[in-house]
């Protein structure tokens, strides 16, 4: 299963490669890949096979996969189908279409998410590929990208499908902590019951309904037909939207005696066949006519597979291997008439039979099989259907003759849309002439019509074989409870009883309705009597608009002063009011243990009172530096080396950035500019300040076990293989909330860099030699080469020799803190911390050229490597079968160098210490060497102008 996944994953990274290469013959050896696929599938059709892989088990995030009859059955679609549609697109595009080569890999990584939809057994895996389909469906319905048509279906598409997904999730959540497991396997041999049970199955049962175009959420698919026809053959007949349908059967078995499950899935299946057949009578467009046919075809599966009996779901299985064939060739015969005459307008075809009789009898055997019509395969799931469903002992009579009832409706709407389709395409609408559009056609090649071909040929043949496909499909239906007559198997002749009359009447019905639909059609509601659902659609995103525009109006009123206040005060009031109400917790302080924890409290108090009332801004800065290097040296006092060495390398780093700032600013705070009532504010920052003391002491004093921090250096040194816990901690126990932090630093340094450039994110600092007028002393000794670039008025040669001799011993010093932070204070970070203060120090005497002849990289590409050595950490021990980030001891002896004792979390480490480094670069590129550049070309009066103001 893996390797089929992983072969699917790197058929699409090469794709765009190989489109290149070979123009559209590249479908042709891509589409191999899911024929090997498929060739895998049948060899292990009978055997039952899982898969587990420990991933994040405190995640319930286990690598659970199963492959099974059900999922064979859906794999077998998905590949088989797969490859006949990638060996249509060979023909059905035209080596200049745009973004070919991305629609190749997209077309590849769907069929792999499929795959992986249908074989996952953790329920938050299953979603993981659901989601993935969800893009993959969103970015080929959305690939002509220049149409709004195209646009509009894909955003639609995502947010109906998205929403019920988000839904879905709920309720495996629900069902996976009340159930005990995240295994659907689990969860289907020990079901749980109750309301919590009734509420997951409710939204499951949205998200696969919406996945599946069920109402109210149906319209979404006839507008994603704005997507390529191998789009529609695929996803939107034999793929995508069967991944509801396949996770109603998946749950059938467990769940189907729910109380909200069959009045949920036959009310709602029933009612979309109705009106999915009723809409494919009125459509014009061929797509759209096969489009709304799919809405009442996949209304009708959901019928079945969601009754919950084994002749049901024997039934229900058969027919969606009979409406995958038929519909994608179908759709693809649509494609061929559309490449041909340039249109799918039934009003402008006439003839087209006659020009084209290979395309009409392929037209001819795929609508038969959708009408149900003898000895195709669709006839033989239609007939299991009508049994199973007048069989059903689990419904109640009048239900069981109602659903009864609706199906036999929704079959005559079924046949009479099919004949439409065929006369409407190929018929000669009683015309001498052929229409315009089929005399100008061209004809389509062997290739072309081969794949429809194929699909309706093998509609053909399942139906004569029907018994083998019995023994093939009937593994699944075992899994449900067997009805009172026996059970009941696929065949073409059941002899004259019940299903035969009403398929007779059903194929009568179909005939006559259609002879009549003209007079019929004319009968129209002035308002659809319960409303169009693309109109509430587009009325509630307006709504939604709207009440965001409302709440930003009223939340964000552009003052800053007003939005901290309000997130400050929310921080006082909400824990003030819980902990009076909801505590009894006896506190218990000592205010400080020495003299000098007193003397540096007073200190840090002094200065931040200092710092509000400073008008200087860089003399107020300093000052709530000082309250920072306070807080380190309480660090240090309490046994915190570690914690006071970052504390005090942040605290530095970030006064400079403060400084980068500020000397582009007045340096006096014009006080005429001041906003709102200062007391107000002193009021509100000492209620913050109690707030959070007082959550403190609450915090501390409320613990009744004894703390996790006692066993940390025992876990630090024997697990973690370090004697520096607070290391050990962000490298390895805690690694992921590390990881996490480090992607959060990397967006910060791109957001800030994107602000400050504004149109080009990267690139690397200007170096001397981008200067071509400058030409460099011969004679004259050069300490810092980007130092002759600056204002002689601004220049300082003690600093530029104090910078050339300090920074090779601070580089020194930042691989001595990385190498030396596993067991002593240091680490990546306090080490990225040290280099990044030397290329400050760097910058600060050499100007924004030093920078780039010091680190001649893009900072992007920094950080880049820096994402990589951390995230592969993580990926290299789940390849090797280990959790994620878990970390190794590698110890050996070499010559020289003695013992080495190497943990492999330094690798993790590393990717830290350059994350760090570069976004002190990417800093000091935006807010140092960017400004620089606009001061330096900023004419002179402009800028005396600034420093007036």
């Amino acid at each position: 299963m893996l390797a089929v996944l992983f072969a699917h994953a790197i058929a699409a990274v090469l794709a765009p490669a190989v489109v290149r290469t070979m123009g559209r013959n590249a479908f042709l050896p891509l589409s191999l890949v899911p024929a090997a696929s498929l060739v895998w599938v049948i060899a292990n059709w009978n055997t039952e096979q899982s898969l587990h892989i420990t991933w994040a088990p405190g995640l319930s995030m286990n690598i659970d996969m199963r492959f099974d009859s059900l999922a064979a059955i859906m794999s077998a679609l998905i590949l088989g189908i797969g490859a006949l549609v990638l060996i249509y697109c060979a023909r059905y595009f035209e080596n200049d279409e745009t973004r070919l080569g991305i629609f190749a890999a997209e077309m590849v990584a769907f069929a792999g998410a499929m795959f992986g939809l249908v074989t996952s057994d953790n329920m938050l895996i299953l979603y993981t590929f659901w989601e993935l389909t969800t893009i993959l469906s969103f970015l080929l319905v959305g690939h002509y990208a220049e149409r709004a048509s195209s646009r509009r279906a894909a955003t639609q598409a995502l947010l109906v499908t998205t929403a019920g997904g988000l839904a879905m999730l709920v309720g495996f959540i629900i069902l996976g902590q009340v159930g005990g497991s995240y295994q659907l396997s689990v969860l289907l041999q020990n079901p749980p019951g109750g309301t919590l049970t009734a509420v997951a199955v409710v939204l499951v049962l949205a998200g696969a309904l919406s996945k599946s175009a069920i109402i109210p959420m149906h319209f979404w698919l006839p507008g994603a037909m704005a997507a390529p026809t191998p789009v529609s053959a695929y996803l939107h007949a034999a793929a995508m939207v069967k991944a509801g349908i396949y996770l109603i059967a998946r749950l059938a078995p467990g769940f189907a005696d729910s109380p909200p499950w069959r009045v949920t899935v036959l009310t709602l299946g029933l009612g979309t066949m109705l009106l999915g057949g009723w809409r494919a009578m009125r459509a014009f467009d061929l797509k759209l006519i096969l489009a709304f046919g799919t809405v009442s075809q996949l209304g009708f599966l959901t019928v079945l597979v969601g009754t919950g009996t084994r002749d049901a779901a024997l039934a229900g299985i058969a027919l969606v291997v009979a409406h995958a064939m038929f519909k994608a060739a179908l759709f693809m015969v649509v494609g061929i008439v559309d490449h041909t005459t340039g249109t799918r307008d039934i009003r402008k075809l006439a003839h087209l039979g006659k020009h084209a009789p290979v395309l009409c009898t392929i037209a001819i055997a795929a609508a038969a099989s959708m009408a149900g019509l003898p000895p195709f395969f669709g006839f033989v799931g239609k007939e299991g259907a009508l049994e199973a469903v007048a069989t059903a002992s689990v419904l109640d009579p009048s239900v069981r003759t109602l659903e009864l009832a609706g199906i036999v409706a929704g079959s005559v709407l079924t046949v009479a849309y099919s004949i439409r389709f065929i006369w409407g395409a190929f018929g000669r609408k009683q015309l001498a002439r052929p229409s315009a559009a089929v005399a100008n056609m061209h004809p389509a090649g062997p290739l072309f019509l081969a794949v429809p071909a194929v699909l309706a040929a093998a509609g053909l043949v399942t139906g004569l074989i029907s018994p083998v496909m019995d023994t093939l499909l009937s593994a699944y239906a075992q899994s449900l409870p067997s009805g009172d007559h026996g059970d009941y198997h696929l065949a073409l002749w059941h002899g004259f009883g019940l299903a035969l009359w009403l398929t007779v009447l059903v194929v009568v019905g179909g005939v006559a309705l259609y002879l009549v639909h003209s007079r019929i059609s004319r009968l129209r509601f002035e308002r659809p009597p319960l409303g169009n659902a693309e109109h509430v659609y587009d009325a509630t995103l307006r709504g939604m608009d709207t009440l965001s525009t409302r709440m930003t109006a009223a939340t964000q009123r552009g003052s800053l002063p007003l939005t901290q206040a309000i997130i400050l005060v929310t921080l006082v009031l909400l824990p003030t009011i819980l902990l009076v109400l909801g505590t009894d917790t006896a506190v218990r302080l000592r205010l400080w243990e020495s003299p000098i924890q007193f003397a540096t409290g007073l200190i840090m108090i002094a200065a931040a009172l200092a710092a509000t009332v400073m008008r200087n801004r860089l003399a107020a800065v300093i000052l709530t530096g000082v309250t920072g290097y306070g807080c380190g040296v309480i660090f240090a006092l309490d046994g915190a080396p570690d914690l006071a060495l970052t504390q005090f390398l942040v605290e530095t780093l970030t006064l400079v950035v403060f400084v980068l700032v500020l000397r582009k600013l007045p340096a006096e705070i014009d006080e005429r500019q001041s906003v709102g009532f200062k007391p107000a504010r002193a009021l509100l920052g000492v209620a913050v300040g109690a707030t959070v003391t007082a959550l403190g002491a609450f915090a501390m004093n409320a613990r009744t076990a004894e703390p996790i921090s006692v066993h940390m250096p025992d876990l630090a040194y024997h697990v973690g293989n370090g004697k520096n816990v607070v290391n050990v901690l962000l490298v390895d126990i805690r690694a992921w909330d590390t990881l996490g932090e480090i992607c959060v630093l990397l967006v910060a340094a791109t957001g800030v860099a994107s602000l400050v450039f504004r149109t080009r994110r990267f690139g690397t600092a200007p170096r001397v030699a981008d200067v071509p007028e400058f030409e460099s002393p011969a004679t004259e000794t050069t300490w810092l080469r980007g130092g002759d670039l600056i204002d002689p008025r601004h220049r300082s040669l003690i600093l530029e020799v104090t910078t050339r001799m300090i920074f090779p011993t601070m580089m020194v010093l930042s691989v001595y803190f990385f190498f030396s932070g596993h067991n002593a204070p240091g680490g990546g970070f306090a080490g990225g911390l040290t280099a990044g203060l030397a290329l400050v120090l760097r910058y600060l005497a050499g100007g924004r050229y030093e920078l780039g002849e010091t680190v001649p990289f893009d900072a992007g590409k920094i950080l880049g490597l820096g994402l990589i050595f951390s995230a592969g950490t993580a990926l290299t021990s789940l390849f090797l079968g280990a959790p994620p980030l878990s970390s190794a001891t590698i110890e050996v002896t070499l010559p020289l160098l003695g013992h080495i004792k190497l943990v492999t979390a330094l690798f993790f480490d590393l990717g830290v210490y350059l994350i760090v480094v570069g976004l002190v670069l990417d800093v000091l590129r935006s807010l140092g060497a960017r400004l620089d550049s606009e001061v330096e070309t900023r004419p002179e009066s402009e800028d005396e102008s600034v420093v007036v103001r």
